[in-house]
Protein backbone atom coordinates (compact mmCIF):
# COMPACT_ATOMS: atom_id res chain seq x y z
CA UNK A 1 0.00 0.00 0.00
CA UNK A 2 2.60 2.53 1.02
CA UNK A 3 5.72 1.90 -1.02
CA UNK A 4 9.11 2.90 0.31
CA UNK A 5 10.99 4.41 -2.59
CA UNK A 6 13.84 2.36 -4.01
CA UNK A 7 17.07 3.78 -2.63
CA UNK A 8 19.11 3.20 -5.77
CA UNK A 9 19.62 0.71 -8.54
CA UNK A 10 23.11 0.03 -7.12
CA UNK A 11 21.62 -0.93 -3.75
CA UNK A 12 19.15 -3.32 -5.37
CA UNK A 13 21.87 -4.88 -7.49
CA UNK A 14 24.04 -5.55 -4.45
CA UNK A 15 21.05 -7.01 -2.58
CA UNK A 16 20.24 -9.45 -5.35
CA UNK A 17 23.86 -10.33 -6.04
CA UNK A 18 24.10 -11.50 -2.43
CA UNK A 19 20.67 -13.10 -2.17
CA UNK A 20 20.06 -14.98 -5.40
CA UNK A 21 22.60 -17.80 -4.98
CA UNK A 22 21.33 -18.56 -1.49
CA UNK A 23 17.72 -18.68 -2.64
CA UNK A 24 18.48 -20.96 -5.55
CA UNK A 25 20.30 -23.45 -3.35
CA UNK A 26 17.76 -23.93 -0.57
CA UNK A 27 14.28 -23.21 0.71
CA UNK A 28 13.05 -23.00 4.30
CA UNK A 29 10.25 -25.51 3.60
CA UNK A 30 10.22 -28.68 1.51
CA UNK A 31 6.75 -27.68 0.29
CA UNK A 32 7.95 -24.59 -1.58
CA UNK A 33 7.22 -25.22 -5.23
CA UNK A 34 10.08 -25.99 -7.54
CA UNK A 35 10.95 -23.39 -10.15
CA UNK A 36 9.64 -25.79 -12.80
CA UNK A 37 6.27 -26.24 -11.05
CA UNK A 38 5.88 -22.50 -10.51
CA UNK A 39 6.54 -21.70 -14.16
CA UNK A 40 4.24 -24.49 -15.36
CA UNK A 41 1.46 -23.03 -13.19
CA UNK A 42 2.04 -19.55 -14.60
CA UNK A 43 2.04 -20.81 -18.19
CA UNK A 44 -1.52 -22.11 -17.76
CA UNK A 45 -2.87 -18.60 -17.24
CA UNK A 46 -3.51 -15.74 -19.56
CA UNK A 47 -1.64 -12.59 -18.66
CA UNK A 48 -2.73 -11.89 -15.08
CA UNK A 49 -4.05 -8.36 -14.66
CA UNK A 50 -6.55 -6.58 -12.50
CA UNK A 51 -6.92 -4.44 -9.40
CA UNK A 52 -6.84 -4.52 -5.64
CA UNK A 53 -10.54 -4.58 -4.88
CA UNK A 54 -12.82 -3.49 -2.06
CA UNK A 55 -16.39 -2.39 -2.81
CA UNK A 56 -16.92 1.35 -2.76
CA UNK A 57 -19.35 0.93 0.15
CA UNK A 58 -16.68 -0.46 2.52
CA UNK A 59 -14.07 1.61 4.36
CA UNK A 60 -11.99 -1.43 5.31
CA UNK A 61 -11.80 -5.23 5.32
CA UNK A 62 -14.15 -5.59 8.29
CA UNK A 63 -16.87 -3.54 6.66
CA UNK A 64 -16.43 -5.64 3.53
CA UNK A 65 -16.75 -9.01 5.29
CA UNK A 66 -18.99 -8.56 8.35
CA UNK A 67 -22.51 -9.88 7.93
CA UNK A 68 -24.29 -6.55 8.48
CA UNK A 69 -22.29 -4.71 5.83
CA UNK A 70 -21.36 -7.40 3.30
CA UNK A 71 -22.67 -5.96 0.03
CA UNK A 72 -22.97 -8.54 -2.77
CA UNK A 73 -25.00 -6.20 -4.96
CA UNK A 74 -22.24 -3.60 -5.09
CA UNK A 75 -19.58 -6.30 -5.48
CA UNK A 76 -21.48 -7.75 -8.43
CA UNK A 77 -21.94 -4.39 -10.11
CA UNK A 78 -18.34 -3.27 -9.62
CA UNK A 79 -16.81 -6.58 -10.69
CA UNK A 80 -18.90 -6.12 -13.82
CA UNK A 81 -16.88 -2.97 -14.49
CA UNK A 82 -13.73 -5.09 -14.14
CA UNK A 83 -14.99 -7.75 -16.53
CA UNK A 84 -15.91 -5.13 -19.11
CA UNK A 85 -12.32 -3.87 -19.37
CA UNK A 86 -10.81 -7.35 -19.43
CA UNK A 87 -9.48 -7.63 -15.88
CA UNK A 88 -9.20 -11.28 -14.90
CA UNK A 89 -7.89 -10.97 -11.33
CA UNK A 90 -8.67 -9.12 -8.11
CA UNK A 91 -6.53 -8.94 -4.99
CA UNK A 92 -8.78 -8.91 -1.93
CA UNK A 93 -7.92 -8.53 1.76
CA UNK A 94 -9.50 -10.85 4.32
CA UNK A 95 -9.45 -10.13 8.08
CA UNK A 96 -8.98 -12.46 11.05
CA UNK A 97 -11.30 -10.39 13.29
CA UNK A 98 -14.23 -10.95 10.92
CA UNK A 99 -13.47 -14.68 10.87
CA UNK A 100 -13.15 -14.89 14.67
CA UNK A 101 -16.55 -13.27 15.17
CA UNK A 102 -18.32 -15.65 12.78
CA UNK A 103 -16.16 -18.38 11.18
CA UNK A 104 -18.95 -20.14 9.29
CA UNK A 105 -20.63 -16.94 8.13
CA UNK A 106 -17.28 -15.49 7.10
CA UNK A 107 -16.50 -18.51 4.93
CA UNK A 108 -19.98 -18.39 3.43
CA UNK A 109 -19.41 -14.77 2.46
CA UNK A 110 -15.98 -15.58 1.01
CA UNK A 111 -17.63 -18.31 -1.05
CA UNK A 112 -20.31 -15.84 -2.17
CA UNK A 113 -17.62 -13.39 -3.22
CA UNK A 114 -15.86 -16.09 -5.22
CA UNK A 115 -19.13 -17.06 -6.89
CA UNK A 116 -19.74 -13.46 -7.98
CA UNK A 117 -16.15 -13.02 -9.18
CA UNK A 118 -16.27 -16.29 -11.09
CA UNK A 119 -19.44 -15.16 -12.84
CA UNK A 120 -17.38 -12.27 -14.15
CA UNK A 121 -14.48 -14.57 -15.16
CA UNK A 122 -12.26 -13.19 -12.42
CA UNK A 123 -9.94 -15.17 -10.16
CA UNK A 124 -8.98 -13.90 -6.72
CA UNK A 125 -5.74 -13.35 -4.82
CA UNK A 126 -6.63 -13.41 -1.13
CA UNK A 127 -4.48 -11.57 1.44
CA UNK A 128 -4.33 -12.75 5.07
CA UNK A 129 -2.26 -10.43 7.26
CA UNK A 130 -1.37 -6.74 6.83
CA UNK A 131 0.94 -4.26 8.58
CA UNK A 132 -0.54 -1.12 6.97
CA UNK A 133 -2.51 1.77 8.47
CA UNK A 134 -4.58 1.53 11.68
CA UNK A 135 -3.39 -0.84 14.38
CA UNK A 136 -6.48 -1.63 16.48
CA UNK A 137 -9.12 -3.50 14.47
CA UNK A 138 -12.41 -4.05 16.29
CA UNK A 139 -15.57 -5.84 15.21
CA UNK A 140 -18.86 -4.05 14.78
CA UNK A 141 -19.61 -0.69 13.25
CA UNK A 142 -16.57 0.73 11.49
CA UNK A 143 -15.53 4.41 11.48
CA UNK A 144 -16.77 6.86 8.92
CA UNK A 145 -14.21 8.10 6.39
CA UNK A 146 -12.22 11.18 7.36
CA UNK A 147 -12.68 13.67 4.52
CA UNK A 148 -9.78 13.79 2.10
CA UNK A 149 -7.58 11.30 3.99
CA UNK A 150 -6.25 8.22 2.18
CA UNK A 151 -7.37 4.92 3.78
CA UNK A 152 -8.43 6.64 7.00
CA UNK A 153 -10.23 3.52 8.24
CA UNK A 154 -8.11 0.66 6.90
CA UNK A 155 -7.13 -1.86 9.58
CA UNK A 156 -3.97 -3.82 10.13
CA UNK A 157 -4.27 -7.54 10.76
CA UNK A 158 -3.65 -8.56 13.49
CA UNK A 159 -2.42 -5.06 14.32
CA UNK A 160 -1.87 -5.41 18.05
CA UNK A 161 1.39 -6.93 19.29
CA UNK A 162 1.32 -10.72 19.60
CA UNK A 163 2.53 -11.62 23.07
CA UNK A 164 1.24 -15.09 23.97
CA UNK A 165 1.10 -18.54 22.39
CA UNK A 166 -2.69 -18.21 22.37
CA UNK A 167 -2.43 -15.27 19.96
CA UNK A 168 -0.61 -17.42 17.44
CA UNK A 169 -2.90 -20.42 18.00
CA UNK A 170 -5.91 -18.26 17.11
CA UNK A 171 -4.26 -16.94 13.96
CA UNK A 172 -3.13 -20.43 12.97
CA UNK A 173 -6.71 -21.68 13.35
CA UNK A 174 -7.87 -18.87 11.06
CA UNK A 175 -5.28 -19.54 8.37
CA UNK A 176 -5.78 -23.31 8.57
CA UNK A 177 -9.56 -22.99 8.30
CA UNK A 178 -9.55 -20.70 5.26
CA UNK A 179 -6.78 -22.52 3.42
CA UNK A 180 -8.25 -25.95 4.10
CA UNK A 181 -11.71 -24.84 2.98
CA UNK A 182 -10.53 -23.33 -0.31
CA UNK A 183 -7.27 -25.21 -1.01
CA UNK A 184 -8.71 -26.98 -4.07
CA UNK A 185 -10.86 -24.08 -5.31
CA UNK A 186 -9.73 -22.94 -8.74
CA UNK A 187 -11.56 -19.64 -8.27
CA UNK A 188 -8.65 -18.70 -5.99
CA UNK A 189 -5.55 -17.80 -7.99
CA UNK A 190 -2.98 -17.31 -5.22
CA UNK A 191 -2.64 -16.85 -1.45
CA UNK A 192 -0.85 -13.64 -0.49
CA UNK A 193 -0.02 -14.47 3.10
CA UNK A 194 1.11 -11.11 4.49
CA UNK A 195 0.86 -7.62 3.02
CA UNK A 196 3.94 -5.44 3.56
CA UNK A 197 5.43 -7.13 6.62
CA UNK A 198 7.51 -4.64 8.59
CA UNK A 199 5.45 -1.60 7.64
CA UNK A 200 4.22 0.88 10.28
CA UNK A 201 7.75 0.85 11.76
CA UNK A 202 7.43 -2.80 12.78
CA UNK A 203 10.50 -3.77 10.76
CA UNK A 204 11.96 -7.16 11.76
CA UNK A 205 9.41 -7.59 14.57
CA UNK A 206 7.09 -8.89 11.85
CA UNK A 207 9.44 -11.80 11.11
CA UNK A 208 7.89 -14.05 13.77
CA UNK A 209 4.42 -13.99 12.23
CA UNK A 210 5.87 -13.98 8.71
CA UNK A 211 7.76 -17.22 9.31
CA UNK A 212 4.79 -18.82 11.06
CA UNK A 213 2.28 -18.04 8.32
CA UNK A 214 4.58 -19.55 5.71
CA UNK A 215 4.91 -22.65 7.91
CA UNK A 216 1.15 -22.91 8.37
CA UNK A 217 0.42 -22.48 4.67
CA UNK A 218 3.05 -24.95 3.55
CA UNK A 219 1.66 -27.54 5.99
CA UNK A 220 -1.81 -27.20 4.42
CA UNK A 221 -0.18 -27.41 0.96
CA UNK A 222 -2.93 -25.78 -1.15
CA UNK A 223 -3.23 -26.33 -4.87
CA UNK A 224 -2.65 -22.60 -5.35
CA UNK A 225 0.77 -20.98 -4.89
CA UNK A 226 1.60 -18.91 -1.82
CA UNK A 227 3.64 -15.72 -1.75
CA UNK A 228 4.48 -12.61 0.27
CA UNK A 229 5.31 -9.54 -1.79
CA UNK A 230 8.51 -7.52 -1.59
CA UNK A 231 7.86 -3.86 -0.93
CA UNK A 232 10.88 -2.26 0.80
CA UNK A 233 14.36 -3.12 -0.45
CA UNK A 234 15.83 -1.93 2.85
CA UNK A 235 14.20 -4.76 4.82
CA UNK A 236 16.81 -7.26 3.66
CA UNK A 237 16.23 -9.93 6.32
CA UNK A 238 12.46 -9.94 5.75
CA UNK A 239 12.96 -9.95 1.98
CA UNK A 240 15.14 -13.06 2.21
CA UNK A 241 12.44 -14.90 4.19
CA UNK A 242 9.84 -13.88 1.61
CA UNK A 243 11.94 -14.91 -1.37
CA UNK A 244 13.00 -18.24 0.11
CA UNK A 245 9.43 -19.29 0.94
CA UNK A 246 7.31 -17.92 -1.93
CA UNK A 247 6.22 -20.19 -4.78
CA UNK A 248 5.94 -17.24 -7.14
CA UNK A 249 7.46 -13.80 -6.61
CA UNK A 250 5.12 -10.93 -5.91
CA UNK A 251 6.16 -7.35 -5.29
CA UNK A 252 4.97 -3.74 -5.05
CA UNK A 253 6.38 -0.89 -7.09
CA UNK A 254 4.96 2.62 -7.26
CA UNK A 255 8.07 4.05 -8.87
CA UNK A 256 8.72 5.40 -12.35
CA UNK A 257 8.91 2.85 -15.16
CA UNK A 258 12.67 3.46 -15.53
CA UNK A 259 13.29 2.19 -11.98
CA UNK A 260 10.48 -0.35 -12.08
CA UNK A 261 12.02 -2.17 -15.06
CA UNK A 262 15.33 -2.42 -13.20
CA UNK A 263 13.59 -4.16 -10.32
CA UNK A 264 11.94 -6.57 -12.78
CA UNK A 265 15.24 -7.46 -14.41
CA UNK A 266 16.77 -8.26 -11.06
CA UNK A 267 13.77 -10.23 -9.78
CA UNK A 268 13.88 -12.32 -12.95
CA UNK A 269 17.21 -13.69 -11.76
CA UNK A 270 15.16 -15.99 -9.52
CA UNK A 271 13.60 -17.64 -12.60
CA UNK A 272 10.16 -17.66 -11.00
CA UNK A 273 6.95 -16.03 -12.26
CA UNK A 274 6.53 -12.37 -11.32
CA UNK A 275 3.32 -10.61 -10.34
CA UNK A 276 3.30 -6.95 -9.41
CA UNK A 277 0.49 -6.88 -6.85
CA UNK A 278 0.56 -3.10 -6.33
CA UNK A 279 1.42 -0.27 -8.73
CA UNK A 280 -0.16 2.88 -10.24
CA UNK A 281 0.04 6.14 -8.34
CA UNK A 282 -0.48 8.87 -10.91
CA UNK A 283 1.35 11.79 -9.20
CA UNK A 284 4.42 9.56 -8.70
CA UNK A 285 4.59 8.91 -12.46
CA UNK A 286 3.44 5.31 -12.10
CA UNK A 287 0.51 5.26 -14.51
CA UNK A 288 -1.39 2.82 -16.65
CA UNK A 289 0.02 4.39 -19.80
CA UNK A 290 3.69 4.11 -18.86
CA UNK A 291 3.70 0.96 -16.73
CA UNK A 292 0.96 -1.49 -17.70
CA UNK A 293 2.23 -2.09 -21.29
CA UNK A 294 5.74 -2.59 -19.90
CA UNK A 295 4.48 -5.20 -17.43
CA UNK A 296 2.66 -7.06 -20.20
CA UNK A 297 5.70 -6.95 -22.45
CA UNK A 298 7.82 -8.38 -19.60
CA UNK A 299 5.18 -11.08 -18.91
CA UNK A 300 4.72 -9.76 -15.38
CA UNK A 301 1.29 -9.83 -13.76
CA UNK A 302 -0.18 -6.36 -13.19
CA UNK A 303 -2.48 -5.65 -10.23
CA UNK A 304 -2.95 -1.92 -9.63
CA UNK A 305 -4.07 -0.38 -6.35
CA UNK A 306 -7.63 0.87 -6.34
CA UNK A 307 -10.68 0.30 -8.49
CA UNK A 308 -13.90 2.21 -7.70
CA UNK A 309 -13.64 5.48 -5.80
CA UNK A 310 -15.39 5.04 -2.46
CA UNK A 311 -15.07 5.05 1.30
CA UNK A 312 -11.36 4.16 1.32
CA UNK A 313 -10.58 7.60 -0.14
CA UNK A 314 -7.71 6.31 -2.24
CA UNK A 315 -8.16 9.02 -4.84
CA UNK A 316 -6.20 11.08 -2.29
CA UNK A 317 -2.42 10.72 -1.93
CA UNK A 318 -0.81 8.89 1.01
CA UNK A 319 0.72 11.98 2.61
CA UNK A 320 -1.30 14.81 1.06
CA UNK A 321 -4.64 15.04 2.87
CA UNK A 322 -7.38 17.36 1.62
CA UNK A 323 -9.48 17.97 4.75
CA UNK A 324 -12.18 19.80 2.81
CA UNK A 325 -12.87 16.57 0.91
CA UNK A 326 -12.63 18.24 -2.49
CA UNK A 327 -11.83 15.99 -5.42
CA UNK A 328 -8.10 16.19 -6.21
CA UNK A 329 -7.16 17.45 -9.63
CA UNK A 330 -5.19 14.24 -10.19
CA UNK A 331 -6.52 11.06 -8.59
CA UNK A 332 -3.86 9.08 -6.75
CA UNK A 333 -5.45 5.64 -7.30
CA UNK A 334 -8.76 4.21 -8.61
CA UNK A 335 -10.21 3.85 -12.09
CA UNK A 336 -13.99 4.32 -11.88
CA UNK A 337 -16.55 6.52 -10.20
CA UNK A 338 -19.35 4.70 -8.37
CA UNK A 339 -21.70 4.95 -11.35
CA UNK A 340 -19.17 3.21 -13.60
CA UNK A 341 -17.89 6.30 -15.37
CA UNK A 342 -14.10 6.14 -15.77
CA UNK A 343 -11.90 8.80 -14.22
CA UNK A 344 -9.97 8.86 -17.51
CA UNK A 345 -11.48 7.30 -20.59
CA UNK A 346 -8.07 6.95 -22.23
CA UNK A 347 -6.89 4.73 -19.36
CA UNK A 348 -9.87 2.41 -19.74
CA UNK A 349 -9.36 2.32 -23.51
CA UNK A 350 -5.71 1.29 -22.99
CA UNK A 351 -6.61 -1.45 -20.50
CA UNK A 352 -9.22 -2.84 -22.88
CA UNK A 353 -6.75 -2.73 -25.76
CA UNK A 354 -4.11 -4.61 -23.75
CA UNK A 355 -6.74 -7.24 -22.91
CA UNK A 356 -8.05 -7.57 -26.47
CA UNK A 357 -11.48 -6.18 -25.58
Amino acid sequence: MRFKKIVSVIFITVFFAISVPAQQSKNNSPNVWSIEKANAWYAKHKWINGANFIPSTAINQLEMWQADTFDPETIDRELGYAENIGFNTTRVFLHSVAWKEDPKGFKDRVNKYLTIANKHHIQTIFVFFDDCWNANPKPGKQPNPKPGIHNSGWMQDPGRPLTTPVDFLELKAYVDDILTTFKHDDRVLLWDLYNEPGNSNKNFKSAVLLIKVFTWAHAVDPDQPVSVGLWDWGLKDLNEIQLENSDVITYHDYDTPELHIQAIKLLKLYNRPLICTEYMARPRNSTFQNTMPMLKNEEVGAINWGFVSGKTNTIYAWDTPMPDGAEPKVWFHDIFRKDGRPYKQEEVDLIKQLNGK
